[in-house]
């Protein structure tokens, strides 16, 4: 017996050597002044030679350098660039650690009508994956459910919390809605199954089930009392008195101009994520106020007549027609790859939108669609200090170093599981 625990326990004891050490950091408790730097404000603004300074987990744009005394942390950032933290909309972080394993998958419940289902209570903090996003600049994220027609309701976290009430930075801040797919496409891939099955009949149905549902939770909210609680029924309240928005999962215009309508007849704020055919009717969703999330640029085009650059010049598109949009990884795999946030703004950059532009689609743009542009989004006196100091261009995969991440004035360790096998190799090879 013995000789077998020998070694299991040495077993035991390489598996504890080789977990991360990393641990979110303590509250500010030093002023920091940051100097030298250009400062990209996140709203256009671009200040050369900028001085901020940190001091409570809240930002101040200084005129000038002041004088450092011995309680003040200072970092001399000449040469390098500061702007506001990446947000990342519309995934599934913390909610899936390795997709082929039913045990760390949990973003979708069962059933049709949920919105009461809240993600966070599931969301892990301490997924391998948040530690690599912050390396690349982004800080927060809004945690999306999945399933059924009415998924649940999401909420933005920040990136480096002890727990799920620590990481919540916005909570339930929407109810998402995945709309059918309104195509007949006979051969497969949704479409006719069955003979005479028309499947935008069917997706039309499902719509109306929906629309039946705020008919009836509306009229149960206009009850002075109830003799029983509804609770998915209550889950929908911030959605009537437009404290949140209504995520609407879908893509073609004919689900987009639905979705209009439906958020229309409940007077419901309306967030389009997806979007892939936006940009043919830009004009209609700037005029009807709807903001959009779109899928990443790098990918094909949605019809095999479209321009192959189409998914990178959209976001110019929007732009230009005054609709309020930012840019996500899908909420399937693309939970690992949104570390390249940042890149992905940068192709938009070269295909229509100016730096900036690019910069606001991940920064400030994403905080007014999740209704939190008055804590964060851009370098502006009194915000929260969730900022980047980064050594070249963050947009650019060839500059961008990320020296220094502060969430809340917390410096953030930048370590993770991608450092740390960098150097456990570039040790073995000695380089």
């Amino acid at each position: 017996m013995k000789k077998l625990l020998i070694p299991i326990f040495c077993f035991l004891g390489l598996s504890l050597m080789a977990q991360e050490t990393m641990h979110p950091s303590p509250a500010q408790t030093k002023k920091i002044v940051i100097t030298g730097a250009t400062l990209h404000i996140g709203n256009g603004q671009v200040i050369s030679n900028g001085t901020v300074s940190i001091d409570k987990g809240k930002l101040t744009i200084l005129s000038s350098a002041p004088a450092i005394s011995a309680d003040v942390e200072h970092i001399d950032a000449t040469g390098k660039h500061i702007y506001p933290g990446v947000i990342a909309p519309n995934t599934n972080l913390g909610l899936v650690e390795v997709s082929s394993t039913k045990s760390t998958v949990d973003f979708d419940e069962l059933g049709e009508m949920n919105p009461n289902i809240r993600s966070i209570v599931a969301y892990n903090t301490d997924s391998k994956v948040i530690n690599t996003l912050r390396t690349n600049g982004v800080l927060l994220a809004q945690i999306v459910p999945q399933g059924g027609l009415i998924s649940g309701s999401s909420t933005i976290v920040q990136l480096d919390a002890w727990n799920w009430e620590d990481a919540a930075y916005a909570l339930d801040n929407g109810v998402h809605m995945t709309f059918p797919a309104l195509i007949n496409r006979p051969n497969g891939g949704g479409g006719r199954r069955g003979g005479d099955s028309d499947p935008v009949k069917a997706g039309l149905e499902r719509i109306e089930t929906a629309r039946v549902f705020f008919r009836e939770a509306k009229a149960y909210l206009n009850e002075k009392s109830h003799a029983s609680v509804n609770l998915k029924f209550e889950a929908t309240k911030g959605l009537f008195d437009r404290s949140k928005s209504l995520y609407v999962h879908c893509d073609l215009v004919k689900e987009m101009l639905t979705a209009i309508d439906f958020a229309k007849e409940f007077n419901f704020k309306l967030v389009i994520a997806g979007g892939t055919d936006s940009w043919m009717i830009a004009d209609i969703l700037a005029a009807n106020q709807v903001a959009v999330i779109l899928h990443e640029p790098h990918a094909l085009p949605a019809a095999e007549d479209d321009a192959v650059d189409q998914p990178y010049k959209t976001g110019a598109q929007l732009q230009k027609a005054g609709v309020l949009f930012t840019i996500c990884q899908d909420s399937g795999d693309g939970y690992t790859q949104i570390r390249n946030l940042p890149f992905l703004a940068g192709t938009m950059a070269a295909y229509g939108l100016t730096r900036e532009e690019a910069l606001s689609a991940i920064t400030l743009n994403p905080a007014k669609i999740l209704g939190i542009a008055d804590r964060t989004g851009s370098l502006e006196n009194g915000k929260d200090a969730n900022i980047v100091i980064c050594q070249g261009d963050l947009l650019d995969m060839k500059s961008s170093v990320v020296t220094h991440a502060f969430i809340q004035g917390r410096a953030v360790d930048l370590n993770n599981k991608h450092t740390q096998l960098y150097n456990r190799y570039k040790y073995k090879y000695n380089l």
